[in-house]
């Protein structure tokens, strides 16, 4: 039995997918069982990983846990995992820890978290992702007014990564032994500025779309509206003052999953009914 946390999420509802195709069991921790989203026939169970006393149920039973990080009291989930005798954690981290700045709110939740799996005494896997293709969600609003997208750090290309292919090499790892202890960094295939997706999206959506960089201080007022201001720093950190570089181009999807890794056009074919 798998538990997948965060499953009405972007990678944890691909992971369910993928592990319900393939006929293994699979349990969903949602925090409203009510309106998960999740596909008929799959066990969904109520959870919150802010609060470990509430994953007694979701954990009977279960096998290896696809875990996101980040949460309140990551040492105090872990330790309700060892006790119902979880043998495999799958932790969703980011690639930002490599060489990061631990004063970096968004480092430093990463590693925390990663330092509580590592300390856990269960068996575990880090898988380190680029940005995600699904971040360009972000733009419906705009688009559904217009043809125009403004958006942040327009001069910072990123490899960014398809959740499906998170998911598929989540699910070629759980219950592996031979990733036991591993820490797998993943990209997409192409390291794209925002103009270069806003160009692909028009393309696929058969739209004049324009794109136009935010300055900065318009960008920070208007991501301080909803984002925490340690994690609107720390993305300034990362992609004004340069201090992560998200471009690499990994083969890892490719040599876990037997695949290359979606591109962003397949990513945004597949989506193009969110922008329509």
């Amino acid at each position: 039995m798998i538990l997948v946390t965060g499953a009405s999420g972007h990678v944890g509802g691909e992971l369910v997918e993928l592990l319900a195709d393939r006929g293994r069991q699979v349990r969903a921790l949602v925090r409203d069982p009510a309106d998960s989203g999740v596909r008929p026939g799959v066990e969904v169970v109520g959870g919150d990983l802010n609060r470990p006393e509430s994953l007694f149920e979701a954990l009977r039973g279960v096998d290896g846990v696809f875990l996101l990080g980040g949460f309140s009291d990551m040492s105090g989930v872990l330790a309700r995992a060892k006790a119902a005798g979880v043998g495999h954690v799958v932790l969703l981290s980011s690639r930002s820890v490599v060489g990061g700045h631990l004063d970096n709110a968004v480092v430093g939740m990463h590693m925390g978290s990663e330092a509580a799996v590592r300390e856990s005494g269960i068996d575990w896997t880090v898988l380190r992702p680029s940005g995600f293709m699904s971040n360009t969600f972000e733009w419906v609003g705009q688009l559904s007014a217009g043809d125009v997208v403004r958006a942040p750090f327009a001069d910072a290309p990123i490899a960014t990564i398809d959740p499906y292919d998170i998911a598929s090499v989540a699910a070629a790892v759980l219950g592996r032994a031979e990733h036991f202890g591993q820490n797998h960094a993943l990209s997409g295939p192409a390291a794209l500025l925002p103009a270069d997706r806003v160009e692909i999206l028009a393309k696929v959506l058969g739209r004049p779309l324009r794109f136009e960089g935010q300055p900065d201080g318009e960008a920070r007022d208007e991501m301080s509206r909803t984002i925490p201001a340690k994690y609107v720093e720390a993305f300034f950190r990362f992609f004004v003052d340069g201090e992560f570089d998200d471009t690499p181009v990994l083969p890892t999807v490719e040599e876990l999953t037997g695949r290359p890794p979606r591109t962003f056009e397949e990513w945004a074919a597949a989506h193009a009914r969110a922008f329509r």
